[in-house]
């Protein structure tokens, strides 16, 4: 850490602790001239003010506070570059950035050592590598409808797709359902496992500028009408004049981009079914600024056996019957 951050760290820390100090024993002084538990000569709609101190148990939690705080920062690192009387370092052994810290895991790599994780892994690889394995030369729609690679694809889900769709996979806002059949980028096998190793970017951009606050609303009562809401006649049509500009990525028909075999992952926008809210106001908003999603790719972080399995597990999650 630079001189100028360590100085700042220890400018901040030092003088609020002091502060602190000060202001509970200023609070324990006795400035209006009459005993405790006494009343002043305040009184308001009959209420009286009385001279109560802060509890004794409250005044003692905010000394105790007090002095671990000083002890903690004595023992530990946490003042800027001050390691601490303790010599304690975290299980990083003292890397003082994550440039340092990534060096380091390379390094120990290079000398065939291996830091803690890589440990975990080797022995997780070595026992449950060979069932991946197996698994991953199966078809997916062979595992989709097998018990047990459905219980690892469970897994696989939970850990790491359950905090942006929701561990039973019904999504939330901005995060799809996975189990309504209706897919932004195809829904067979060979799309899903695509999705899940690579990744996918959303754009939709913000037509503000280009339609002005009537053209928005004229274009929220089109997109509306398409869905099958009661909308207004008028506005409505001027909308469908202007959808020409949203036809290259949703279709001349609004069924979006899987209908019409494109690759831009644009919704249906005909089965009232809606990644960010069907209200007017929200599909006023998505006109006016935009909407821009993120799926990460897993190729790296589970590697391709892994994901061949969680592809049969969301592949199952919107074909519950065995229909081949």
């Amino acid at each position: 850490m630079s001189s100028f951050w360590n100085l700042w760290i220890w400018v901040l820390t030092i003088p609020v602790l002091v502060l602190c100090l000060v202001l509970l024993l200023w609070n324990l002084k006795n400035f209006v001239g009459v005993p405790e538990d006494q009343t002043t000569d305040h009184e308001v709609d009959g209420l009286k003010e009385y001279n109560n101190p802060l509890p004794k148990w409250w005044t003692y939690m905010f000394f105790a506070t007090l002095i671990w705080s000083v002890f903690y920062l004595a023992a530990y690192p946490g003042l800027g570059n001050y390691k601490g009387f303790l010599g304690w370092t975290s299980s990083n052994q003292g890397i003082k950035s994550l440039e340092e810290s990534r060096q380091a895991v390379e390094l120990a790599r290079a000398e065939g050592r291996y830091v803690e994780l890589d440990v975990e892994n080797a022995k997780a690889d070595e026992v449950y590598g060979p069932v991946f394995q197996a698994f991953a030369k199966r078809d997916v729609l062979d595992l989709a409808y097998d018990a047990e690679a459905l219980k690892i694809g469970q897994r696989l889900f939970l850990q790491n797709c359950a905090l942006c769709h929701g561990s039973d996979a019904r999504g939330q806002r901005g995060f799809p359902n996975l189990t309504d059949n209706d897919w932004l980028y195809g829904g067979t096998p060979d799309k899903i496992k695509e999705t899940l190793l690579y990744g996918r970017k959303a754009a939709m951009p913000g037509w503000e500028a280009a339609l002005g606050d009537q053209g928005i609303k004229e274009m929220t009562a089109y997109v509306l009408q398409l869905s099958g809401r009661a909308v207004n006649e008028k506005d409505a049509e001027a909308g469908k004049a202007k959808f020409g500009m949203c036809a290259a990525c949703h279709g001349v028909d609004g069924r979006g981009s899987v209908a019409h075999n494109l690759p831009f992952g644009a919704p249906n926008l005909t089965d009232n079914i809606w990644l960010y809210g069907g209200s007017a106001r929200d599909i006023e908003e998505t006109l006016r600024n935009g909407r821009y999603g993120v799926m990460p790719a897993f190729k790296e972080t589970l590697g391709e056996d892994k994901v061949h399995i969680l592809t049969a597990y969301v592949y199952r999650l919107a074909n519950p019957e065995d229909l081949r």
